[in-house]
């Protein structure tokens, strides 16, 4: 039976190895952390790979199709040609503590663009409803995104946030940096706070950052400094999230945690709980339904 193998190294990428095993194991080592998690392979119709980058800069990001219509991907690819998943294959964390955000909606756009976990290789696509491309009903005012290897887990009920179950989606991520970025840039930031917004029952982190290349980053290391440099924004974000939906006619998001954002212990708590269950997801420790692992 065969097995998936991932050893990261210190290059620029590892790939995973298909190794025989008369034991029906699998290991899997990503995000610079050793895992040995043992467990039998479960029937998959997708072959489990890892590409382990660990120098996200060196990813070309392509374009397939035309933006604003049904067909559009943007896709992650090596100097080789190969495709690779950002939300697998780039680690969460970078160097010094810090993490790395693949920005999906640049600020002050409003296109409703996400990571295709349903596809291989997870392109960035633009959500879709009944068949019609979304679009948020104003402009988003930060740049908007994900945090990669993590997973809001839909059998998870969060006992501090009203029992609420995951999104079955990875973390979102606002980053509040005065640039607006490019679909697709992959930044390293800095975690500062958490909002637990509620959408219709299921629990969406928003998790609030600055790029390390903002020319206030190094004023601001925590939620205290971002209301001091950044006076009204988490009040900001939060009423962006809550109130987005109603031009549509659909009642308001709520947010738990007493409506307020948590500090930047609780993102970093929040952070890796998600990132162990995004780690249980590819090793099929959790049913992913309909997810691509690949």
């Amino acid at each position: 039976m065969a097995a998936t193998i991932v050893i990261a190294g210190a290059g620029s990428a590892t790939s995973c190895l298909l190794l025989k095993t008369p034991f029906g194991f699998k290991q899997r080592l990503c995000s610079n952390v050793l895992q040995l998690n043992y467990q039998k392979v479960l029937p998959s119709k997708r072959l489990f790979t890892c590409n382990a980058i660990h120098r996200p800069e060196v990813l070309q990001v392509t374009e397939e199709g035309q933006s604003e219509t049904l067909d559009y991907r943007v896709f992650f690819v090596e100097n080789s040609g190969k495709k690779v998943s950002p939300w697998h294959d780039i680690p969460l964390y970078a160097a010094d503590g810090l993490l790395n955000f693949i920005v999906e909606i640049p600020k002050e756009s409003s296109a409703k663009m996400e990571v295709a976990t349903d596809e291989p290789y997870t392109p960035i696509k633009q959500d879709t409803k009944k068949g019609k491309l979304r679009y948020y009903p104003y402009n988003i005012n930060w740049n908007y995104g994900l945090l990669p290897q993590t997973w809001e887990d839909p059998s998870l009920a969060n006992s501090e946030v009203e029992g609420a179950l995951g999104d079955n989606d990875p973390v979102d991520v606002v980053e509040i940096g005065e640039r607006q970025r490019k679909i697709g840039e992959v930044l390293k930031v800095k975690p500062l706070a958490a909002l637990a917004m509620i959408d219709e029952g299921e629990l969406d982190w928003k998790i609030v950052t600055i790029s390390v290349d903002d020319p206030k980053a190094s004023l601001v290391n925590g939620i205290d400094d971002v209301e001091k440099h950044f006076p009204g924004t988490l009040t900001a974000i939060r009423d962006w999230f809550r109130d987005y939906k109603i031009p549509d006619g659909k009642p308001a998001n709520k947010f738990g945690l007493g409506n307020k954002a948590a500090n930047e212990e609780y993102a970093r708590k929040v952070i890796k709980e998600t990132h162990e269950s995004w780690s249980k997801l590819v090793l099929r420790k959790i049913p992913g339904v309909e997810l691509s692992l690949a």
